[in-house]
């Protein structure tokens, strides 16, 4: 392929693995660009294979047919390259930055004793062996010992090794990923404290009555939860962690932290290339950034004021833009309306839930209910006017598929069904 048409992705996570997938089966190979020195793998799996339910190569994706695996440090638009940290130049007609995000590193004392916290707390996700990367992609100040954040597969690996049975650990944040990496570790047989900001836990996706139950799910496992709880300090003494300090002056003792305090997306090399970026990268209904030649997809892109940070729509807009590069003028990304599902393993059955849209409701919403407090499962739609517009399940979710359906299409409901079809009625799912 010659320079001037040829596709070169950044990114070997779920969106560029699948952008390069789909241009190869279309007829238009692209060069994939990727950093992480393990093979191409299923990120929303991580917290399995902390678990030790998975091996590493169980969560692999099915590799492309071109992967170069290399850190990428800038982009010369006027030339049209990339240049690697090895010094090497790449050729591009178009170029995709499927960059992903970072975790969030917070501003705690003792965190980063050697650097500055004003600039770390930006800092990009976990690089290889366990380092941060910079807001940029290079190297960045190294967390302490036994500090972890919970990104890559270096980042899972390395935690799988600090864990054994009797461990102390503290999870900072109650989110969707602090609550995985809480369950996981609680499975291997680590002491587990989990520190949430917020006041209850899942508090994005889920309503009050969804998040108790996720929380009775974790003390079943022997999770010790503390919600409205701000952790402030990392306690190490001759470099090795002691505690965890809250707001209030308890003291956690701890042998290992994760932090777990979300992701932003990662757009340095954007930033750097003069690109236009807001919370993500801008994008239009063609993926394209304020440069034509590139594009941007997955966790970095911001399309419609949105950065959605979850797979489904990383794995659309893959879709989309692999049929406009291979031709098809009319492939366009109009956004995408996702669910949130999460499947919590562990001693007994397994806890699942499913959120989407609005599980909160406004007042004149209609709401409808269903709990089974002894079988620990919980149904609830929001309606408005004669909309579905969210819902949540807890247990037993037979349901999810026709109210995903109903809710995607955003279609008037009948008239002639009562709200409580709407949970009884599986639909296939």
């Amino acid at each position: 392929m010659t320079s001037n048409t040829r596709v070169v992705v950044i990114g070997a996570g779920l969106a560029g693995v699948r952008l390069a997938r789909r241009l190869g089966e279309l007829g238009t190979p692209a060069l994939l660009v990727g950093e992480e020195e393990h093979a191409p793998y299923n990120r929303v799996l991580l917290a399995e294979v902390l678990a030790g339910r998975y091996a590493p190569e169980v969560i692999a994706l099915p590799p492309p047919s071109g992967l170069l695996r290399t850190r990428v440090t800038g982009i010369d638009r006027a030339a049209r390259t990339v240049t690697c940290a090895d010094g090497t130049s790449i050729a591009y007609g178009t170029l995709v930055l499927a960059t992903g995000s970072n975790p969030v590193l917070p501003p705690l004392r003792g965190l980063f004793p050697d650097a500055c916290l004003a600039t770390t707390h930006r800092a990009s996700g976990p690089g290889l062996g366990g380092r941060p990367t910079g807001r940029h992609g290079g190297p960045g100040p190294r967390l302490p010992e036994g500090v972890h954040a919970f990104r890559t597969m270096a980042d899972c690996l390395g935690l799988a090794r600090a864990v054994r049975p009797g461990v102390r650990v503290v999870v900072i944040g109650g989110g969707l990923l602090g609550v995985s990496a809480a369950r996981a570790l609680a499975v291997r047989g680590a002491q587990v404290v989990l520190a949430q900001q917020a006041e209850r836990l899942m508090e994005r996706q889920l309503d009050p009555d969804a998040s108790a139950l996720v929380l009775r799910h974790l003390t079943d496992l022997g999770v010790e939860v503390h919600t409205e709880c701000r952790v402030r300090d990392v306690r190490c003494v001759e470099g090795t962690l002691r505690s965890v300090e809250l707001a209030d002056g308890y003291a956690l003792g701890a042998d290992l932290v994760v932090l777990a305090c979300g992701v932003r997306p990662r757009t340095g090399l954007a930033e750097q290339a003069g690109l236009a970026v807001r919370k993500g990268i801008l994008v239009d209904d063609a993926l394209r950034t304020s440069d034509p030649h590139i594009h941007a997809i997955g966790d970095c892109a911001q399309h419609d004021g949105t950065v959605y940070g979850l797979a489904a729509p990383a794995l659309e807009q893959a879709d989309a833009l692999a049929g406009l590069l291979a031709g098809d003028s009319g492939a366009r990304y109009s956004g995408t309306r996702s669910l949130t599902r999460l499947t919590l393993t562990g001693p007994g059955s397994p806890f699942d839930l499913a959120a989407f849209g609005e599980t909160e409701a406004r007042p004149g919403d209609d709401v409808v209910r269903l709990a089974d407090a002894t079988r620990g499962t919980y149904r609830k739609v929001v309606v408005r006017e004669d909309r579905l517009v969210g819902g949540v399940l807890v247990g037993e979710l037979g349901t999810v598929g026709a109210l995903a359906r109903a809710w995607e299409g955003a279609e008037p409901l009948p008239d002639d069904a009562p709200l409580l079809h709407l949970l009884t009625n599986d639909g296939g799912s």
